[in-house]
């Protein structure tokens, strides 16, 4: 979709840049489409004309006036035969837009989903990091506390070299203290 995104992205820069002249070509073109044909039909009405003021029976006329009708019958569906081309490339160039815009769509959707997943890997990492922080502080005020309860480590790195105390020798049974 990324691929699909970028590359449409382009087609529209590129369609932007020449849009207006595009329309402008297509429009004369179409105008003079519509010209040509207007001119033919002129040209037959014309010719049907001169055919009338020549014409002198009964049926040369009303065959003359059946194709006056044609030819106007004619004139009114190039008319909608124009309208409808005119549709039929309005909705060809929806359809095209439509795809164009599903791709939009489902790369922002992808974004949202890549977002929603950043944001929620980001409010875990602070999540993580709030309750280290808090562990750190309960741990170094757990260290302010403790040192105050426990005897100094020189304390104890003293009592370990002498010994007991005497009067923790006292109160050891007799065949618990070594033989002297």
């Amino acid at each position: 979709p990324q691929a699909a995104f970028a590359h449409l992205a382009l087609a529209f820069r590129c369609d932007m840049f020449t849009l207006q002249q595009r329309v402008q070509v297509e429009k004369r073109a179409r105008d003079a489409a519509e010209e040509n044909i207007q001119e033919e039909l002129g040209q037959c009405r014309a010719a049907l004309e001169g055919l009338g003021r020549s014409c002198s029976s009964a049926g040369c006329k009303e065959t003359l006036e059946q194709l006056q009708h044609s030819l106007a019958v004619l004139s009114a569906a190039v008319e909608r035969a124009t309208s409808a081309a005119e549709k039929l490339g309005a909705v060809h160039q929806e359809a095209r837009m439509s795809r164009a815009a599903e791709v939009m769509v489902q790369h922002m959707e992808n974004l949202k989903r890549h977002h929603l997943r950043e944001h929620a890997e980001l409010e875990e990492m602070k999540r993580l990091i709030q309750q280290n922080s808090r562990n750190r502080q309960l741990a170094e005020s757990q260290d302010d506390v403790e040192p105050r309860l426990r005897p100094h480590p020189l304390k104890r790195t003293f009592q370990q070299v002498t010994g007991p105390s005497s009067g923790a020798l006292e109160t050891l049974p007799p065949h618990a203290l070594p033989a002297s």
